[in-house]
């Protein structure tokens, strides 16, 4: 009698836990911590402008996910996240200056004080959707930034504000080489710590509201809660990457917290993929890579002839500026769900191969 041999196919997972672990497959964890300890030799090969440009995408990409949580997770919308990024850098270089507080707890500190200050913020917009949570975002934005302007205690007004080096039980930690190993560890912390998020019954109910709110109003999950929730969540990130920044600059000037700075973070989130925590780094690296781009394209064309034409010397900012607006509009027609899903198609082709289609 003849036996049949059946061929394991399909997907396997039989529990939920299976389904919402971080990584699916050995490969994918093993590849993960591998790319983290090679990270953490790239003081000892990169130059301090590559090093200044890493430490840039990590800071911004602590901030950005705090924005993916609020409009990727659970479908909210803001144009005021600066703002929240600016009150984290002021809070935590004030608490490092006027307290004794070591840099190390004033920065989880400031997340802490800024996601109180979004939790305020977040009541009134809880109620709001579509444009109406556009312009009280905006207004919030704009609150912020006439404190920051009036606040001389708290903010030094018109002067900008100094921020002590990173320190950590006495120790001082100064250089780009050295700091990049801080923001490392804090993005390596806050990205852990949104993922399993994501795997919580807290996290769920901020996809449930963002999926299909009035199905999840019927569920029995509290709107009005996970909206404001989704509100101090997104402030406290941006606290501590702002928190991250001062200490990293150690000046802080309420110049760079404009509405600018809220649509690039914005745009981080678009082009890294809506609802993506892998994405939000993508698309992080890839906002602060493109100005550098812009200005490589420069150098390159100088003298040339579009040079003559263009005046790409003397118009860069320009450029810049019109370049992440056509990034935006480009993703937004013809890759909606942004890098990560970019991404996994590849990783999916070349797993399928010969056989993808």
């Amino acid at each position: 009698m003849a036996t049949s041999t059946t061929l394991p196919a399909g997907d396997f997972r039989t529990s939920y836990a299976a389904d919402t672990t971080i990584f699916p497959t050995t490969t994918s964890r093993n590849f993960a911590i591998l790319s983290i300890v090679l990270i953490c030799f790239a003081p000892m090969v990169l130059s301090q402008y590559w090093l200044s440009l890493l430490i840039q995408i990590g800071i911004f990409g602590i901030a950005a996910l705090g924005l993916n949580i609020l409009v990727g997770f659970t479908g909210q919308i803001s144009v005021g996240h600066a703002a929240f990024f600016g009150f984290g850098a002021f809070t935590s270089a004030y608490l490092s200056n006027h307290f004794p507080i070591p840099v190390f707890f004033a920065i989880p500190l400031a997340g802490v004080v800024t996601a109180l200050v979004g939790l305020i913020f977040g009541l009134p917009a809880a109620r709001l959707k579509g444009l109406y949570l556009v312009i009280a975002t905006l207004a919030a934005q704009y609150i912020l930034l006439d404190f920051f302007g009036r606040a001389d205690w708290f903010t030094g007004g018109t002067v900008p504000a100094l921020a002590k080096p990173f320190s950590i039980f006495g120790y001082n930690i100064r250089g780009d080489r050295n700091y990049f190993y801080v923001v490392l560890a804090y993005v390596v912390v806050c990205y852990l710590l949104v993922t399993n998020l994501m795997r919580t019954r807290d996290g769920r109910a901020l996809v449930a509201v963002r999926d299909h709110y009035l199905s999840a109003e019927i569920m029995g999950i509290n709107l009005t809660k996970y909206r404001t929730l989704s509100f101090g969540l997104a402030a406290f990130f941006a606290g501590v990457a702002g928190g991250l920044y001062a200490h990293y600059n150690q000046i802080v000037s309420n110049e760079g917290f404009g509405i600018d700075r809220s649509i690039i973070f914005l745009a981080m989130v678009i082009i890294g993929g809506v609802g993506s925590i892998m994405g939000t780094l993508m698309g992080t690296a890839f906002m602060v890579l493109l100005p550098e781009s812009m200005e490589w394209l420069s150098v390159a064309l100088r003298g040339s002839p579009i040079d003559q034409m263009l005046g790409l010397k003397n118009n860069i900012a320009f450029l810049r500026e019109v370049a992440i607006g056509l990034i935006i509009v480009v993703f937004l027609i013809f890759e909606p769900d942004g890098l990560a899903h970019r991404w996994r198609q590849i990783k999916a082709y070349w797993k399928l191969y010969p056989f993808s289609h």
